[in-house]
């Protein structure tokens, strides 16, 4: 562990009580002197400093969500502070403030004084306060903010609830003679050493305590291991006795008391919990474990340190300290590992070495309590150097994968060195230019003295107790000095420093990486430069093959056979061993064994026909058909024993059998025939003349008895044919074989529809799969009648329907549909894509929705609408409307589920087609310079369009248009009060350009004109009101509240009323009943008003009773009518809207029955007859949904 200062402030005559970082560690508060003084935490400038205490502020505190922090001061206040350095709450004590701390979960905040602590929330409107007995010096929350901690000058720490009721109370055996000074709980929430265990791995877990002790167990499933018995809450208590002790929540004490040498004043845990740092009277920071093992000095000061804080999530730390000095350092924490082949060392906590096994991943766990300096391992060795001793751990058995490692030797001394390295019998340590063998009884036995610093040491193997060692100089020289002899042997001489450095298996070589990362391979016993590569950090030999190595740089992992290529894959970290087809690779703190496949090095060597070295390397791991190519390559090069070997590998050991493969490689075909067949091996001599081309001799040496091999020959005869670009011929051999689906792909790449039908008519039907492959060959190429034909032999009718709608033969399709209707969507909705693509969106909705698709129909229909209005096609826009809300009628009929919603759709669409509709005629005045309405119908047309646009005006629809053409049209029929209350209108509203002249001369000259309307009238036919033009209410009675029934063509309001039954009479009855024969009445009867109060009598007409007084209520009352009504009335008189269900039928009386109306039941729209004749004459069809009159419906 290193620490670097990062920054450092001075306040002059000012002590620094109290530090706290803002949870994110942006900021730092820091309390000095009668401020509050905030700093940025990653540079040390300051940023604000704080007024609002008017004695020396003692303590700060932020809230766990960083929005607001506290301050606590002499001067007996508190002060909250927003994150945005604003001062929003203060309240006080009785006595000067200790100490704060914020609940991590429901902020509330703790405030402690000499007599007494407060608790209080943001949702709180005072502060409950709690006397105590003793000064508190020192408070903290646990993790989940449910118990709060008080540390007391008379040595007892009082653990209470959030309410401040006192649960736990832990009382120092100092008493008041050791005041507790400082407090903190572990924020860890985790046990504090755990280790994860592989599936199926044996796990041995060794936990050193009392010198030695062991247990172990096999791990069946991944599970993580607790190395011992750990709590959640965990109090750090330190005292002016000189003591750190540890508590439970409950009160019991962890293990013992450590003892200080100096009065601590801070205790304060990295954000993990894995450290903990205290300063104190020492005018020191000290680095501990959570265990409380000291493991070195942060930064040494000239004062005392005061208070000490860590930011969170990083490894820096503040220190403040009496004399006004703030400093922060950042701590580095070096690797300290070791490797010897697949063991793998390294320290964990600072105080434990964990050695993992890299094949297996088995590991074990050794707690030494103390700092481990320094780790070495070589064999079944482990060295481990700890402040005032190194411990010689070893191996229980030479088993390569024991893990239980026990103690051998103590070495009681302290020692002071950059390198250590451990051997069999000897441990050997490196302080700079000085190299000292100790034995394991500490006892020296050689020493050599270098000339330049020692830059890099390892061990490379020999003899217990003449172990040799490989040592690198920082000036360039590399040594191999035996731990036996006193006399170092130099083997090279660089001009630069050594980096890392390696020896090959055989002692022939040597790689050495310099300081400029370049790599140099040397013939050890020549000195000679064997080649050199760039962009290396470090190197290892393959400890199990001579000529292959690897190297990592730059995030590349490059391996080097020879002096063959480099071979290169991206890797994270470095790597620092080889062993086989492994190598190691350490990134970050994690050591991984990466598995490299052989199979690069091997061709290279394969193609320098270097088969011995070749097999090497395969040795090491290749795949099967890696094995096959080397003992093919073998035989080819005529290297029989290579090729022996790897025969014998793959367990073949059939001696005649590799002499026929040597006499085939030889040239010596029918030798090597005769000694196949002898071995039971004929299909290999088969497959050698076939290869070879040579199938005369193939047909001898098969003969006529063996039919299963004749077809097999005449297969592969095929074949030879194909590759010799003689299709024809191919395909005529492989029909003779009998493989009729290479016969057909041969002869469907090349197009011969004739050949292929041929085939296809001579097939069997239950032949199903070369006959499909025949009906794809004719889709390809375009003949579908052959298709068609195939498929109906087949009898597949789902792919004779998808051929037909792939081809577009859509004829053919719907005569299928017709007598397999279960194919009908596999038809029509193609056919609508098909219809969509081609632009016949009409048609293409119809056909979804014959195909049962309603969704796909009605998004159609809706593009189809929007389009429309996008456009300005609005008669279009109308029937696509009407269009919509049949289909949506449609859904209501079909789906229970979707009924209120779609008969809401159908209303709302119903109403739009009659606004669009409608509005036609407007856009078709204003923008065309003729019209075929009479004023009188645009008149009309404008009014019922206003008065329907009283709330939402939807797209497209223009008010300005319509308020333009009401206005002309009512200047032309006299309505000049109408007129001009649409010009006052236009000014409101946003007018184009073209239309300004007109309008302002149009309002010009309506004011000259009289302020009336000329005989201009809408009456109400039920209650005879007359009613204004425009009515803002819509297109209501503004008396009665009765919806006015107008005209389709011309827009005028119909004599009609509209009636309901009474409940229990259906459609069928009532219509029974108007059919009745009734006598004749007279019409001005009808027609009469009567305003006397004689309204009981049970048979007089309910529409003439009506009338007979003023609603004026804002609610509509209906016309309701009962049975004898109904017998009453005339046939021609009642009109009816037959809906479809699930709406009900529509009833309208007739209250002018010499007035001819005419009903159009295709749209169930109503006209005055002679609307309707001229509407026949100019269109001969519906205006809505465009059926032609004579149509049936």
């Amino acid at each position: 562990m290193r620490a670097v200062l990062a920054w450092k402030e001075t306040f002059r005559e000012q002590c620094v009580y109290d530090l706290a970082f803002k949870p994110d560690g942006s900021q730092l508060i820091i309390a000095a002197g009668l401020r509050v003084l905030v700093y940025d935490a990653s540079d040390g400038a300051l940023i604000q400093p704080l007024k609002g205490h008017k004695d020396i502020v003692y303590c700060v505190a932020y809230a766990k969500d960083g929005k607001r922090f506290a301050s606590g001061s002499a001067d007996k206040s508190i002060i909250i502070w927003t994150s945005k350095l604003e001062g929003i709450l203060k309240y006080t004590h009785n006595d000067s403030i200790q100490c704060v701390a914020y609940n991590p979960v429901t902020h509330q905040l703790a405030s402690c004084s000499s007599g007494d602590f407060g608790l209080w929330s943001p949702e709180q409107k005072s502060v409950n306060k709690h006397k105590v007995s003793s000064k508190i010096t020192c408070c903290g929350w646990t993790n989940d903010g449910q118990y709060l901690a008080l540390g007391m000058m008379n040595g007892v720490v009082s653990i209470r609830n959030k309410n401040g009721e006192e649960k736990v109370k832990i009382e120092r055996p100092g008493g008041s003679s050791s005041p507790i000074w400082s407090i903190a709980w572990n924020p860890s929430k985790l046990p504090n050493n755990r280790i994860f265990c592989p599936p199926n791995m044996k796990l041995r877990l060794f936990s050193i305590k009392n010198s030695e002790a062991f247990y172990c167990f096999p791990s069946q499933e991944a599970r993580k291991v607790d190395c011992m018995d750990e709590h959640n809450d965990i109090l750090a208590v330190a005292d002016w006795g000189q003591k750190l002790s540890f508590y439970q929540l409950s009160g019991k004490q962890i293990g013992k008391d450590r003892t200080l040498t100096y009065d601590p004043c801070c205790v304060s845990y990295f954000s993990r919990g894995e450290y903990i740092v205290m300063g104190g009277s020492d005018k020191q920071a000290s680095l501990y474990t959570r265990d409380g093992v000291r493991l070195g000095t942060i930064g040494e000061q000239n004062a005392w340190v005061w208070t000490c804080r860590v930011r969170p999530d990083t490894n820096f730390v503040v220190l403040g300290c009496q004399d006004g000095t703030v400093a922060c350092y950042q701590l580095i924490f070096s690797t300290v590992h070791g490797l010897y082949k697949d063991r793998y060392a390294y320290r964990d906590s600072m105080t434990d070495v964990i050695v993992q096994h890299l094949i297996t991943e088995q590991k074990v766990r050794i707690k030494c309590r103390e700092l481990v300096k320094k780790i070495a391992i070589y064999r079944n060795r482990l060295a481990i150097q700890l402040p005032e001793k190194i411990l010689i751990y070893e191996l229980f058995s030479d088993d390569s994968s024991d893990m239980k490692y026990h103690i051998k030797e103590k070495i009681c001394r302290k020692f002071e060195c950059n390198l250590l390295v451990v051997c069999s019998q000897h441990i050997i340590l490196c302080q700079e230019k000085r190299l000292q063998c100790l034995s394991f009884t500490s006892v020296r036995e050689k020493e050599w003295v270098m000339e330049s610093l020692i830059r890099y040491i390892k061990v490379i193997g020999g003899p217990p107790g003449r172990e040799g060692l490989l040592v690198g100089l920082k000036n360039g020289a590399i040594l191999k000095i035996f731990v036996d002899n006193p006399f170092p042997i130099t083997l090279l001489k660089l001009s630069t420093s050594v980096r890392c450095l390696d020896m090959s298996a055989s002692r022939n070589k040597l790689a050495v990486v310099d300081e400029h990362n370049t790599l140099l391979v040397y013939d050890i016993n020549s000195k000679e430069l064997l080649f050199q590569e760039p962009n290396a950090n470090s190197v290892a030999w393959n400890t199990q093959c001579e000529d292959m190595l690897c190297f990592s740089g730059n995030g590349y992992l490059n391996i080097k056979a020879s002096n063959f290529p480099v071979h290169q894959q991206k890797m994270q970290g470095f790597m620092v061993g080889y062993n086989g087809s492994k190598i190691f690779c350490l990134h970050i703190y994690l050591m991984s064994a990466v598995e490299v496949p052989q199979s690069a090095p091997m061709y290279q060597y394969l193609e320098r026909k270097m088969f011995k070295e070749a097999y090497q390397i395969a040795c090491l791991g290749v795949t099967d058909s890696d094995w096959r190519d080397l003992a093919t390559e073998a035989l080819e090069g005529l290297d029989f024993d290579t090729a022996k070997k790897e025969r014998k590998k793959r367990g073949e050991n059939d001696n005649e059998l590799f002499l026929a493969d040597v006499y085939a490689y030889q040239g010596k075909f029918h030798e090597a025939a005769k000694l196949y067949k002898r071995t039971g091996h004929e299909s290999r001599a088969l497959s050698m003349y076939t290869d070879l081309r040579m199938f005369e001799y193939a047909k001898d040496f098969v003969g006529a008895t063996d039919p299963k091999s004749s077809r097999i020959l005449m297969t592969k005869q095929a074949d030879w044919a194909k590759s010799s670009k003689e299709p024809r011929a191919a395909a005529e051999m492989y029909l003779s074989a009998g493989e009729h689906l290479k016969a057909i792909d041969i002869i469907g790449e090349h197009g011969w529809a004739d050949m292929l039908i041929d085939i296809a008519r001579k097939l069997d039907k239950a032949e199903r799969e070369p006959l499909a492959k025949c009906a794809l060959h004719f889709k390809r190429l375009k003949h579908h009648g052959y298709a068609s034909e195939t498929y109906s032999k087949m009898g597949d009718l789902k792919a004779l329907v998808h051929l037909h709608v792939e081809t577009r033969h859509w004829e053919e399709a719907f005569s299928l549909v017709e007598k397999h209707t279960q194919f009908k969507y596999d038809v029509f909705v193609p056919y609508a894509q098909w219809l969509a693509e081609n632009d016949r969106f009409e048609e293409a909705q119809k056909a979804f929705h014959k195909a049962g698709r309603q969704n796909e129909a009605v998004k159609v229909l809706e593009q189809l609408t929007h389009n429309a209005v996008v456009e300005n096609r609005f008669n279009d826009a109308g029937y696509y409307y009407w269009m919509l809300s049949m289909q949506c009628l449609d859904i209501a009929r079909g789906d229970e589920e979707q009924r209120d919603e779609m008969l809401k759709k159908f209303e709302r669409f119903q109403h739009l087609a009659e606004l669009y509709h409608v509005y036609r005629s407007i856009q078709r005045y204003t923008d065309e310079p003729f019209s075929s309405h009479m004023p009188e119908t645009l008149f009309n047309i404008c009014r019922f369009l206003l008065n329907n646009l009283t709330k939402n005006i939807p797209a497209g629809i223009s008010k300005v248009n319509t308020l333009y053409a009401l206005a002309k049209q009512s200047r032309k029929l006299g309505a000049y009060k109408l007129a001009r209350y649409s010009y006052e209108k236009l000014q409101e509203l946003h007018i184009p350009s073209r239309f300004h002249e007109s309008i302002e001369l149009g309002n010009l000259i309506i004011r000259s004109k009289p302020f009336h309307d000329n005989e201009v009238r809408m009456m109400c036919y039920r209650c005879s009101t007359n009613n204004p033009l425009l009515n803002n209410q819509g297109s209501v009675c503004i008396n009665c509240r009765q919806p006015f029934i107008y005209s389709a063509s011309s827009y005028e309001v119909l004599p009609l009323v509209q009636f309901y039954l009474e409940e229990g009479i259906i459609d069928e009855e009532a219509l029974s009943l108007i059919d009745l024969e009734v006598p004749h009445i007279d019409q001005r009867d009808l027609q009469a008003m009567r305003m006397d109060d004689g309204l009981d009598d049970a048979e007089e007409d309910p529409f003439t009773a009506k009338m007979s007084f003023e609603q004026g209520g804002s609610n509509f009352v209906p016309v309701k009518v009962n049975r004898s009504v109904l017998r009453s009335m005339s046939r021609r008189d009642v009109l009816i809207k037959r809906w479809p269900r699930p709406l009900k039928w529509e009833y309208f009386r007739s209250l002018l029955p010499d007035v001819l109306l005419t009903f159009y039941p295709g749209q169930l729209l109503m006209f005055h007859s002679e609307d309707y004749e001229l509407l026949v004459l100019q269109h001969n069809c519906c205006p809505y949904c465009r059926r032609p009159i004579d149509e049936p419906n």
